[in-house]
Formats: structure tokens, C-alpha cells, sequence
């Protein structure tokens, strides 16, 4: 029978070493006043026991857990799991690990935020787009991705949505576009995607276009059937702005379904940037928010608020467009389009 190996205490370590119980805790703890000749003694005794320091009474000891939370919508689009794959990045690199709550729907969201304040994480890090304000509270560090709270100090970070839908105004147009759609939804929440469409449609009246729009309310069961029908209403359309690259890709097949070439007869530009991997190609024309630097600017906006340093409530991050195979590679006529290059924040 296999022998069950005894979990190796801090009481061991210290009885090795020669010294006290309260001297391990101050050298696993990276507390000050250990003299060299004893941490070193200290250390040695850790590595010959294979000691590993209880991280979860570590952290009720110096009230910080070292984890940071993320809560996403769903782990399967491309978009949050390249977000979370950033963030994981930045927060090793600040020497947190990173809890990764999968949400589903407004229950489980409410369910999450209250476990973590709850458990203590030292942060929160969430994309949300439900109501959920009722449930966010001072006592916990909290940056929220794409969107604002009325009336609370939430720090927001967000790529820059109105120069991104302006920005893909601009290219449609540049390429020969008359009859020029927004395609997308929206919900009751303040998140700053809500700008793709107000600032797509004012850009193009401003420049004497004319912007059809299909933007239903959330939630819906029939997305892609209201879709096909305004089409079909509207077979005039030959360029769409679609709110995110997966609603850009929805378009594309109803337009296929419908005997429409993209980018021939319809050219169809996205919103995030996504790619299946890495390596692989844009499968849209897209106005790509900078995840990397997204992931960045959360991260330490979150430390800021946990060590209770001053931070900006919103941080505004520039955008740029990726030629996929959804638009014509050819530009009928030049608009300038100045966009800044450095984050803009608010506080």
C-alpha cells in the first residue's frame, strides 16, 4: 500500500532551521528584521522540506489574496479569450494569479460578484453588460472593460468606439459606397459600444450620406431573421458597418443566402479584430481595438485602486483598421482621418 506523504508544516520548517515559528512566518511573509545568517538558514530548511507556504492563510495574515478576478461573457469567443490571455500576462508579470469567471447570464453574473467579494480576491476585472449595478460595492477594487455606472467611481477602460465608427465610415466611403447600413444591437445598460452606431450615423449625415440602420433591442431570439428581412427591404446597401466582427460574419452568409458577393456587390467591415489563432488571418475587414494594450492599461488601473493610488475613471485607448477580404483593397478617394495614437484618460 502507497504510503501517504505527510503535508510538511511551518512548524517543521522552523524546528529544521532553528529558529522560531513566528521567524518562517516573517521570511514567508517578505517581512523586514530577519538577519541574513537566519534567512538563509531559513530558506534552505524550506527547499530541503519542499515546504509550500499556505498562499489562502498568507493572505487572511496581510488581507491581500495576490488573485485578481475576470469576468467575461463567454470564454468561447475569440475576442475575451485573447483578452484574458493578456490580462493572465500583465498580472504575472505584477505577480498576481487570475480566477477566470465564464458568465452566462445576468444570475450568474450577480452570483459571481457576490462570491468574489465574498472570498476576497484583491480585484475585479469584468466585461459586463448587464444590470448589475445594485451589486457592486466600494469594498472591493473593481475596472470595468467597456462600460460605465452612473454615479459610481468605476474605473473604465475602453477602446476609442467613436473614432472606430467614424473611422469605418470613412472607409466605406473610401472605397465607393453609396448606400451604407449600420448593422447591430444594443441593451439598457451605459456601454460605450452603444458610440459605434450614434457616431457611424453622424459622421456619414455629416458628409451628406444617409445611414440605414438595423439596431434591435436585446434580448432577441430572431436576430438573424429581423436581419435577412431589413436586407432583403433594402437590396440597395452596398456597404455595413457591423457593431463586432461576429455579427459582420452573420451578415456576410445571409448576404450569400441572398446571391450577394462580398465584396463585390457588398463590402462589410467589423468591430474588435478577432482571429481564430494567432497565426491566422483576419477573417473580416474590422476596426481592431488594441487587446494587448487593453489588458495593460486594466491592469494597472486595478493596482492603482488596490494600493489607493490616484487613477483615471476612464481610459481611452486609440483604434486602427485591418484590411481583411470583406472590402475592396482599392481606395476611390482619400478622407483624412486623424486619430491619436496615445491613451486618452479622464478623471
Amino acid at each position: 500500500m502507497k504510503e501517504i506523504k505527510k503535508s510538511v508544516t511551518m512548524k517543521d520548517v522552523a524546528r529544521l532551521a532553528g529558529v522560531g515559528v513566528g521567524t518562517v512566518s516573517r521570511v514567508v511573509n517578505n517581512e523586514s528584521g530577519v538577519k541574513k545568517v537566519t534567512l538563509e538558514k531559513v530558506q534552505k530548511a524550506i527547499k530541503e522540506l519542499d515546504y509550500i507556504p499556505d498562499a489562502y492563510a498568507r493572505g487572511m495574515k496581510i488581507n491581500k489574496t495576490e488573485t485578481v478576478a475576470l469576468i467575461v461573457p463567454t470564454i468561447w469567443h475569440p475576442f475575451f479569450a485573447e483578452f484574458s490571455y493578456y490580462v493572465e500576462n500583465e498580472l504575472s508579470k505584477q505577480g498576481y494569479k487570475l480566477l477566470l469567471c465564464n458568465i452566462d447570464g445576468d444570475k450568474k453574473e450577480i452570483e459571481y460578484i457576490t462570491m468574489l467579494q465574498q472570498n476576497k480576491v484583491d480585484g475585479i476585472i469584468a466585461i459586463t453588460y448587464s444590470p448589475i449595478e445594485d451589486y457592486l460595492t466600494t469594498d472591493i477594487p473593481f475596472v470595468s472593460i467597456d462600460r460605465t455606472y452612473d454615479n459610481k467611481n468605476i474605473a473604465c477602460v475602453t477602446s476609442d468606439n467613436k473614432a472606430g465608427a467614424q473611422l469605418a465610415a470613412q472607409k466605406l466611403v473610401e472605397k465607393g459606397c453609396k448606400e451604407i447600413a449600420f448593422v447591430g444591437s444594443h441593451n439598457s445598460t451605459n456601454n460605450e459600444t452603444k458610440n459605434r452606431h450614434i457616431f457611424f450615423e453622424q459622421y456619414l449625415e455629416k458628409i451628406g450620406y444617409q445611414c440605414h440602420a438595423f439596431d434591435i433591442e436585446e434580448p432577441f431570439d430572431d436576430f438573424l431573421e429581423q436581419l435577412e428581412i431589413f436586407l432583403r427591404k433594402h437590396p440597395q446597401i452596398d456597404g455595413i458597418f457591423a457593431i463586432n466582427d461576429f455579427v459582420a460574419l452573420d451578415v456576410i452568409d445571409i448576404l450569400e443566402q441572398l446571391g450577394k458577393k462580398v465584396p463585390e456587390d457588398v463590402q462589410v467591415i467589423g468591430y474588435d479584430g478577432i482571429r481564430l489563432a494567432s497565426e491566422r488571418k483576419y477573417p473580416v475587414s474590422t476596426i481592431k481595438q488594441p487587446l494587448e494594450a487593453m489588458a495593460k492599461e486594466a491592469v494597472e488601473m486595478l493596482i492603482s485602486v488596490i494600493e489607493g493610488k490616484s487613477y483615471p475613471l476612464q481610459s481611452i485607448l486609440p483604434i486602427s483598421f485591418i484590411e481583411g477580404t470583406s472590402t475592396k483593397n482599392k481606395k476611390i478617394h482619400f478622407c483624412t482621418f486623424v486619430n491619436d495614437v496615445r491613451p486618452k484618460r479622464s478623471f
